[in-house]
């Protein structure tokens, strides 16, 4: 099973170091990183989307997606 993910901050090094952390995790990247004006808060935002293969199992939509192996 692939699972997905999107991750998404304040496009500053923390959400740098949120998607490199999903990389070391065995996250892979999904297109492009996406980025976004907040006018509200002032500030740019992005994202970047991730998937996993995971060994077989069924989907539990209760269950985190970080818990999957």
């Amino acid at each position: 099973m692939v699972i997905y993910r999107f991750l998404s901050g304040d496009d500053d090094s923390s959400f740098c170091h949120k998607v490199t952390k999903a990389l070391s995790e065995g996250w892979l990247l999904y297109g492009e990183p996406h980025y976004v004006f907040d006018a509200v808060a002032g500030k740019m935002r992005c994202g970047q989307a991730v998937t996993r293969d995971v060994a077989d199992q069924a989907y539990d939509p209760d269950k985190k997606l970080t818990d999957y192996v």
